[in-house]
């Protein structure tokens, strides 16, 4: 009687990324469609008795043509059951990406497109799966209250399909709109609840776990880049679910604090600590105060980094150049340029002055005009 699922969500296929320019944005859209291969191939060789996808398995219901046939294909190599929920991204409007497939004729019979509040018979009357599509992208309603009504045969697996923020689980930000009871697994008599809308994996209220989405999407370190394996052994009794890896890049956050020369050399051996620099994509926060000097050694430094990294991303909001008297003397400047420095030096120390970034950025200019100069 036991069953097997793999539970995934928020594929956002077509994701455009704008945040992540040229190139790397351009590979992290592609990988997307890379991951969804994988976890069919993963679903076969685990030989799962379906496959359930939470919603959001498009970015938006405008996405191509050409990116709804190469979804159809990434989903091959699993020829068992697929059940692709609508959710925020995808909602099932009259005119929607559900509609687009089937008027392509691109539904292979394996392939449910869950976009109506119905029971899912599966596996040969074995499970029923409950979905509740978003047919609106927000919703104040509880889409999930008439699982608690909906009769199935007994000795049957119940499961449920949903979209939303579970309430009184996640942060208040993420509860607004889409809404899901968090005792609903109980009410609704459900032998396990596949949710999402929530980018990484988490068990979030008794046999309620969202998968998270499998390729990472975001700098937030919520565990995300899993699917989630689910053997039910009898209706009634507790799921047991292994969280599964899948994805390949890696979005992660550091920050670090310039204090002294010897600074640059602790940050270069931080950025060459981290495992996989091509397929991480990293936020970096920099803050504190360096020398003109000690800014050109830096910017090469990122530089370099820049191109191991799959991206880099560098907040430098709270970094200062002080020019040093060495600095200064660098310069070599005399006569009106040497006024204009001095000038600049007084306004850059002075706290009250609205124009300090200017001055330090005009300054650490012509240092740099300077040494080119000097060869």
């Amino acid at each position: 009687m036991s069953l097997t699922l793999l539970h995934t969500a928020d594929w956002q296929l077509g994701k455009r990324f704008a945040n992540v320019p040229g190139d790397a944005g351009a590979a992290l859209r592609l990988q997307r469609l890379k991951s969804v291969e994988a976890i069919a191939h993963l679903a076969r060789e685990r030989q799962v008795d379906a496959v359930l996808v939470a919603g959001d398995v498009f970015d938006d219901n405008a996405v191509s043509d050409e990116t709804l046939r190469r979804t159809v294909h990434a989903l091959t190599a699993f020829d068992g059951p697929w059940v692709l929920l609508p959710g925020n991204h995808d909602a099932a409007l009259a005119e929607s990406v559900w509609t687009r497939l089937r008027r392509l004729d691109i539904v292979p019979g394996n392939l449910i497109l869950a976009d109506r509040p119905e029971p899912i018979p599966l596996c040969d009357g074995r499970l029923v799966v409950l979905p509740a599509p978003l047919q609106r992208r927000h919703d104040s309603r509880d889409l999930t209250a008439w699982f608690d009504t909906c009769e199935t045969p007994p000795d049957v697996f119940r499961v449920g399909l949903a979209h939303g923020a579970v309430s009184n689980r996640l942060p208040e930000r993420a509860e607004s709109m889409n809404p899901i009871a968090d005792d609903r697994a109980l009410t609704a008599r459900l032998d396990y609840l596949a949710l999402g809308d929530w980018h990484g994996t988490l068990e979030i209220a008794e046999r309620s776990w969202y998968a998270g989405t499998p390729e990472p999407d975001r700098f937030r370190a919520n565990d995300p880049g899993n699917v989630l394996l689910v053997d039910l052994t009898a209706p009634g009794e507790a799921p047991k679910v292994d969280k599964i890896r899948v994805g390949r890049y890696r979005w992660r956050q550091e920050a670090f604090e310039i204090l002294d020369e010897g600074s640059l050399e602790v940050l270069r051996d931080r950025l060459a600590a981290l495992e996989a620099p091509a397929d991480t994509l990293l936020r970096l926060k920099l803050k504190g105060a360096l020398s003109l000097a000690m800014r050109e050694a830096l910017d090469e430094l990122l530089a370099d980094w820049r191109a191991r990294f799959h991206y880099l991303e560098v907040d430098e909001s709270e970094l200062a150049a002080r020019p040093t008297p060495e600095d200064i003397e660098a310069l070599g400047a005399t006569g009106f340029v040497r006024e204009a420095v001095e000038r600049l030096q007084a306004i850059e120390a002075d706290p009250s002055s609205e124009d300090r970034e200017a001055a330090a950025l005009a300054l650490q200019i012509l240092y740099l005009t300077q040494k080119e100069v000097q060869g």
